[in-house]
C-alpha cells in the first residue's frame, strides 16, 4: 500500500508567518486535496475551527514553536513508519492500493478537544483518507503516529466488513473503537494507546456498560456515535445525549474486546476481519 502524507507541517509553518488576513485563504489552499475527495458543506475554515484546528483568525505565540517542534521530530515520517508497520501486521485484510494522509495542528483552547479528546482526535472512515488533528503537547507529540495506525484499523476494517450507515449497530461501532485501540497495542505496546479508553472506570463505566449492552443492536449511525463519545459531544454536536459519560465506549469497547480475544484466541488483526456481532458469537456472547 503506498501512503501519501501530505507536507501539512511545511504548509502550517509558511502560513503561520503569512500576515494574519491571508491565512484563511492559506489554510483553504491546504486543504484542497481533502475536499476535493470529501464533500463538506460550508466554509472550510468554519468547519476546522468548529472541529477544534488551530485557528486563523488570531495569532497565537505557541502556534510557530508547536509546527517546528513537529518538524524537528519527524512527527509526519513517523506516521508514515507506523503506517507501513500497520499495514503488514493486516496483511491477511483487503487493503485498498493507497491512502492520503492529512495531519493538522489543534487549537490548545478549544475546551472540548483538550478536556475530553485529549488533545488529539482523527477520522478513517472516508475511503482512500486519514484525517488526524491535535495539539502537540508532551503528552500527545510522540502519539500522533499511533492516532494514524488507530484511524488506519478503521479504513482497513471497513474495507472487509460492511459499514452501512443505515444499518450499522451500537455494537458494531464500540466495538470498531476497541479494536482500533487493541490493534495499536498489539503492534506498539500498552503505551502507544491514546487516553480515551481509560477515560471511564468504577460506577461510571459499569453503568455506561450496561446501557451500551441493551442497546447493542440498535441501528443507525445517528445513535451509534451517542454510545461513543459521550453526552457533552451529543450536545455540541445538537444531538440527542444517552446517559453515557464522554468517551465511555471506547473504555467499554475494549473490555469487550479484551473478552473476546481472551475466549477465541483471536489476535486484534485476525479480529479485524470480523463484524462484531461474529466476534460476540465466536466468544460464546449473548449477541
Amino acid at each position: 500500500m503506498e501512503f501519501i502524507v501530505h507536507d501539512t507541517l511545511a504548509s502550517m509553518a509558511a502560513l503561520l508567518q503569512e500576515p494574519l488576513e491571508r491565512r484563511p485563504e492559506a489554510l483553504r489552499e491546504m486543504l484542497t486535496p481533502m475536499r476535493s475527495a470529501i464533500p463538506m458543506p460550508g466554509d472550510i475554515v468554519d468547519l476546522h475551527h468548529q472541529s477544534g484546528g488551530f485557528r486563523v483568525d488570531a495569532d497565537d505565540p505557541r502556534y510557530l514553536p508547536a509546527v517546528r517542534r513537529m518538524i524537528e521530530a519527524d512527527v509526519l515520517g513517523q506516521v508514515r513508519h507506523e503506517l507501513g508497520r500497520a499495514s503488514e501486521a493486516l496483511g491477511a485484510a483487503e487493503q485498498a492500493e493507497s491512502l492520503q494522509v492529512m495531519f493538522v495542528m489543534g487549537d490548545p483552547d478549544n475546551e472540548h478537544l483538550m478536556r475530553i479528546g485529549g488533545g488529539y482526535y482523527g477520522m478513517g472512515g472516508s475511503p482512500g483518507w486519514l484525517y488526524l488533528l491535535g495539539w502537540p503537547s508532551d503528552e500527545v507529540i510522540g502519539r500522533i503516529a499511533h492516532l494514524a495506525v488507530h484511524e488506519f484499523h478503521h479504513n482497513v476494517r471497513y474495507t472487509n466488513v460492511e459499514w452501512n450507515p443505515a444499518t450499522v449497530t451500537v455494537g458494531e461501532h464500540v466495538m470498531a473503537e476497541g479494536l482500533a485501540e487493541a490493534f495499536v497495542r498489539e503492534l506498539s505496546g500498552a503505551e502507544a494507546m491514546g487516553p480515551w479508553s481509560s477515560m471511564v472506570s468504577g460506577e461510571a463505566f459499569d453503568s455506561a456498560r450496561e446501557r451500551i449492552m441493551a442497546d447493542f443492536a440498535l441501528e443507525g449511525m445517528q445513535h451509534t456515535s451517542a454510545y461513543v463519545l459521550g453526552d457533552s459531544a451529543m450536545r455540541r454536536f445538537g444531538a440527542e445525549p444517552r446517559g453515557i459519560p464522554d468517551m465511555a465506549g471506547y473504555a467499554v469497547g475494549l473490555r469487550l474486546v479484551d473478552e473476546v480475544l481472551s475466549a477465541t484466541g483471536l489476535s486484534a488483526a485476525e479480529a479485524t476481519l470480523l463484524p462484531a456481532a461474529e466476534l460476540m458469537r465466536r466468544a460464546g456472547a449473548r449477541r
